[in-house]
């Protein structure tokens, strides 16, 4: 196949290294542009990035003479998808303006995931919701991810929802610091310590998975109808959030019964074998002491969902812990494997 030029929004941020480090001989994708601040602007990104790169390997030798411009859809010709790392503060504005001018946009931003008709997509999730794309009035569309806390989250839940029924959960999250993306926080508040406050993370993992659980109905999509509690935490931890999550179902499952569901579990990624979905989504480990981050991270080529210590709860049904790639699963490998999945659909 001829393959799709892209836009990456944001591309000197963490997120915007992991679009450049996974679209590297992307069988669909070609990186044609990079988009920064006006700081950036008019430099090579290998000029840019010679002090900020971050990642263990070495810049993609195709990015590395790329000119950065700033994030204007008339700077971008030829571009069909806009892969956006934005920060919050202008992802809004920036996002839409590509929308309006006939280039999809794939977001890892807050601003439009509670848009009833944009999709908040886990791709074994939720795929019928890309249904809702053909509602949205712009020419270029826009879909989203959920939050990185919950994508791993909402991965775990999607079996037990579909077979069990969810009544409520509850859930502790432990986040690695490069969730707060570069420089992110202060070695002196970080180090030997943990935060019990990320600014509005406890909403985000509140609402999102209830969106990613919900109903395409008329167009738009109907949140599923649970309640959600979550406390979440900043820990010294450079990649990966654990989450410990408490669930109770609607109908009795044995332990058995829980564990079969998540191993069995495969979606539409896995069945169109998509570059980059993981073979087995769900990974469970019997080991008392795991998932842990240093030893679970690159499951799947940091892909899947590693889950492990599933037990009774004396409050709820049943407890576990959750483990994900916060800046691969959970952000810019999640979005790349929605666009997959967008190509293989005929929707771009």
């Amino acid at each position: 196949m001829n393959k799709i030029s892209v836009a990456v929004l944001g591309a000197t941020g963490s997120v915007g290294q992991r679009f450049i480090q996974l679209l590297e001989n992307h069988p669909y994708f070609q990186v044609t542009h990079l988009c920064a601040s006006e700081n950036s602007a008019g430099k090579t990104y290998g000029e840019v990035m010679r002090k900020r790169w971050k990642i263990s390997s070495d810049i993609p030798s195709y990015a590395r003479d790329i000119i950065v411009t700033t994030p204007d859809p008339s700077r971008a010709p030829g571009v069909k998808l806009a892969f956006s790392g934005l920060d919050a503060s202008v992802a809004g504005e920036v996002e839409t303006a590509f929308a309006n001018s006939g280039i999809h946009i794939i977001s890892n931003s807050k601003n439009h995931r509670m848009v009833e008709n944009v999709p908040l997509l886990s791709a074994e999730v939720n795929p019928d919701h890309l249904s809702v794309l053909s509602f949205q009035k712009t020419p270029g569309k826009i879909l989203t991810n959920s939050n990185c806390t919950i994508m791993g989250v909402t991965i775990s839940l999607k079996p037990l929802f579909e077979q069990f029924g969810i009544e409520a959960v509850m859930l502790f999250s432990m986040q690695a610091v490069s969730g707060a993306g570069y420089p992110g926080v202060p070695s002196m508040d970080i180090l030997g310590n943990v935060v019990p406050f990320i600014g509005g993370e406890e909403e985000k993992a509140e609402i999102e998975p209830l969106k990613c659980l919900g109903k395409v109905v008329d167009g738009r999509i109907v949140n599923a109808d649970f309640p959600i509690s979550a406390h979440c935490n900043r820990v010294p931890v450079f990649d990966g959030h654990t989450v410990c999550v408490s669930v109770k179902l609607k109908k009795k499952a044995t332990e058995q019964e829980i564990r079969k569901a998540w191993t069995s579990f495969r979606g539409l990624p896995q069945e169109l074998e998509l570059p980059l979905a993981p073979p087995v989504p769900i990974v469970y480990r019997e080991e008392e002491d795991r998932p842990q981050p240093r030893l679970d991270l690159d499951t799947g080529k940091s892909m899947a969902t590693v889950i492990g210590r599933l037990r009774p709860d004396p409050l709820f049904d049943w407890k576990y812990v959750v483990l994900s790639h916060n800046t691969v699963r959970g952000a810019a490998g999640a979005a790349v494997l929605n666009a997959e999945l967008m190509v293989r659909k005929n929707l771009l």
